[in-house]
This record gives structure tokens, sequence and C-alpha cells, in this order.
């Protein structure tokens, strides 16, 4: 089965001392120690953020790895990401990631993967990359619509509750017709897919949330809150 967990914020980048969404990830797995693969190619494969993710997922006992597109250690790309059991991107700029991934065949990699039951997981940018359209500040100065990999049906926004502007644009895009009706998690929360259907939202922060987001006929939103459950650290 295809599972998809989407991280509107916190994991070990933002909260290092309560790693709940990411040991939430890895049980996802079938096995003991699974292999992890970090893709950071949205913050430019920034240093810090790559080993601070070897830190938390080699305390969480899993085997973490990481794959850089600016120097990649293969040239088999398919055939490294095809062994792992964790697929985990990072945050930053998502419209330059999903560039980078589209020239180097991981839209098409990373689609056989989840395919193939690799739990693909992610935060901010590693948020919204799997669904249709996503709203990114990748353009400096606006939030605005990117259209995504669309592993996932309809919109999603991260960071719902992390950034002041987050939740009226979201409520413009949608209300406006610009963007379609879609979700957005609070920082500390995240939902988990299964064959495209969310089944559960869970939370590292006792009052983080996930929400569906749509625009009734008045052109009106409407917002409903989301069943959420609440792991404990």
């Amino acid at each position: 089965m295809q599972q998809i967990i989407t991280m509107g914020g916190g994991g070990f980048s933002m909260e290092p001392d309560n790693l709940a969404l990411d040991r939430y990830v890895l049980q996802q797995t079938t096995v003991e120690r699974p292999k992890v693969c970090f893709l950071g190619q949205a913050s430019g494969e920034a240093r810090d953020y790559i080993i601070n993710f070897y830190k938390a997922f080699t305390e969480l006992n899993a085997i973490p790895s990481h794959l850089s597109l600016f120097q990649p250690h293969t040239a088999d790309l398919e055939g490294f990401l095809m062994s792992q059991h964790v697929i985990y991107v990072g945050g930053g700029n998502t419209k330059s990631m999903l560039a980078l991934w589209r020239e180097w065949g991981l839209d098409r990699i990373l689609k056989q993967a989840g395919d193939a039951g690799i739990v693909l997981a992610g935060i901010s940018a590693g948020c919204i990359c799997w669904f249709e359209q996503g709203s990114t500040d990748s353009i400096p100065g606006a939030l605005t619509l990117l259209p995504c990999l669309g592993y996932l049906k309809g919109a999603c926004s991260p960071h719902y509750d992390g950034e002041v502007n987050r939740r009226p644009t979201y409520h413009t895009l949608i209300g406006s017709g610009t963007m379609a009706a879609g979700v957005a998690y609070d920082d500390g929360a995240a939902g988990h897919y299964i064959d495209g259907e969310l089944v559960r939202v869970v939370s590292s922060r006792p009052n983080a949330k996930g929400y569906k987001v749509e625009r009734a006929e008045d052109g009106s939103i409407r917002e409903t809150v989301m069943e959420t459950q609440y792991l404990l650290a």
C-alpha cells in the first residue's frame, strides 16, 4: 500500500527534543531498524540540516542516509531509493526542489517508491510536494499556488498556525477559486494517507490540528477541524 505522511511543521528540525512525529513515521514500516533516506534539496542540501537528520534518526534506532543531487554518491538513484523503507523530505524552497527532482527523474522514482510500499514523508516543502497544489513561500514576498507532484488530491498548506499569513492567504486562494479545496496542518500536526485517502491526523503538540478547507457555494470559506490524535513524546 502507498503511505504518505505530511507534516505541517515539527519533526527533528523544528522540535529536536520531541521526535514524536519522526517516531510515528518509522512505526509505519514493518522492520525493526528501518532504512530512512533524507532528501534535502529544498534547503539546498544544507549541511547542518543533514547532520541534524542523522543525529535524530540514529537516536531513533533507524539506519539514516541521504541522497545529494549536487554531489550524488551513485548513478543508480532509482536503485538506491528503492532500497529504503522511508524517504523523508526536508523543508525549504519547494519550487526549486521540484525543479531538481524533475530534472533528475525523482518525480517518477518517488511515485514508484510509494507504490512499492516505501513510506514517503516530509515537513513543510516535504508536506505540500505530494499534493496536486501547495501554498508556498518559494517566491519571496508572497504566498502563492504551486503545482506539485499530484500523488494526493487537492491542495495543502503547512505552518497553518505558525506563520501569520498562512491561514488568510489560503482562505483567499481557495475562496477565489484560484486553488482547489484542500487540507492544512499546524506546526506539529501531520496527515497520514494510505492509498490516497486520509486515515489519521496525529500531532506532537497538544493543540496542533489538521483542517479541511473548502469553498462554499456563496464563496465563503468552510474550515473544519479534523480529529487529531496527540502523540506523547
